[in-house]
Parts: C-alpha cells; structure tokens; sequence
C-alpha cells in the first residue's frame, strides 16, 4: 500500500510503498470492536461504591408512628427514601477487565492500521527533528502534514530531547511510542503521522 513520506521539514512528500496489513470485507472488524471494548474496560478503576442499608449510620428505630401522622408511613432513618439512608442497587467494587490474546491484539492493530491507511489518515515523515527545542518550528510541521487542525496522533520508535521539548505544549497533538502503539490509540484519533522507523516497528510487531 502506497503513503505519502513527508520529509523531516513537511514541507513536501514522496509517495512510498510500504507492507501494511490488507483485509477483505468485514474480516477482523468484530474482532477490531471486541479488542477496543476489552481495552476500555482494563482502564476502568471498578472502585465506585456506595452504602447500602446495612452500611448506613443510625439507628433502626421507626421514625413515626405506622399511624396517626397524616404521612407516610416509614421506618427507620436509615431507609432507602430517608435524607443520607442507603442506597438502593448502588454501585459497588468490581473488576471490570476483560482477558485480551496477543494473536487478538495483533490482528485489531493490523485492522486499525488498514482502516486508517485505506481512509488517508495514515501519513509517514522521513525522521522528527528540529533545529532547537522551539514549539513554533515543530508545530509548522505538523501544520503542513495536516493544515485542517484536527487532532494528530503523532508516533516515533524513539523520542530526541529536543523534539520532546518543543512538542509539550502543544494541544492538538498526542504522542505516542510505535512500541506501545495499539488499536484504540489509532481508532480514537482521525489522523496520524508516524516516523518511518516508527512505522517499521510497528509492522514487525504485526507480524511477529
């Protein structure tokens, strides 16, 4: 499959063929959706709880008569419908992670790489480097490989220094390393600019 190569500048670009993944129809797609829910769930923390009526303070005697009030009838304060009583089918600590193959990552990242490739939001740039450690020289480039200011995701197999201090600062970018790239981080984000070293990586880990 052919992508544009920007050189280190952005200022032009080559188109170059590279390996990338190739699929038919809808093959891998479930498998792409199931990984990508399975990576959502590991990040959640499972430790929102509440008190339910066992677990409330106060006492269990009956706040009001059963008659003569003109109320309602309750019972003690530590009910559901009483100000600060527990919590009716609240939540409660529970592990939400979901069990991910290696073979199952491997293929949602080859489909994620395909979609991304096929759609034009994959583009390759020779080496990330700036003259000095300089926000607006680093942000010029990202400007030219993607001038309608969406937000970019933005990989290298290893980050210089330099271009780590003139990229912190800014917003539309996210960064991330080939070796640790998977999935959701090129499903979530409409376009991406990767190295070409970073790009190599990433096949070889799609194929090993």
């Amino acid at each position: 499959m052919k992508l544009k190569v920007y050189k280190s500048d952005g200022t032009s670009f080559a188109e170059k063929e590279f390996d990338i993944p190739t699929f038919e129809g809808d093959k891998g797609v479930a498998l792409l959706k199931q990984v990508i829910v399975s990576y959502q769930a590991n990040k959640r923390q499972g430790t929102s709880k509440t008190k339910d009526y066992g677990e409330v303070a106060g006492s269990g005697k009956k706040v009001l008569p059963q008659k003569g009030s003109g109320g309602s009838r309750h019972g003690d304060k530590r009910a559901p419908q009483m100000f600060k009583g527990g919590v009716v089918f609240g939540p409660r600590p529970r592990d939400w992670s979901k069990t991910i193959t290696t073979q199952a990552k491997k293929i949602a990242l080859q489909r994620a790489l395909f979609e991304l490739a096929k759609d034009g939001g994959l583009s390759v740039i020779e080496k990330f480097e700036v003259a000095q450690p300089k926000t607006k020289l680093f942000a010029k480039v990202l400007t030219s490989v993607s001038p309608e200011g969406k937000r970019l995701l933005v990989v290298d197999s290893a980050w210089s220094e330099p271009v780590l201090r003139a990229s912190r600062n800014l917003e539309r970018a996210i960064f991330s390393n080939s070796s640790n790239l998977n999935a959701l981080d090129l499903v979530r984000t409409p376009r991406v600019l990767i190295s070409e070293a970073g790009l190599k990586k990433v096949l070889e880990r799609t194929k090993n």
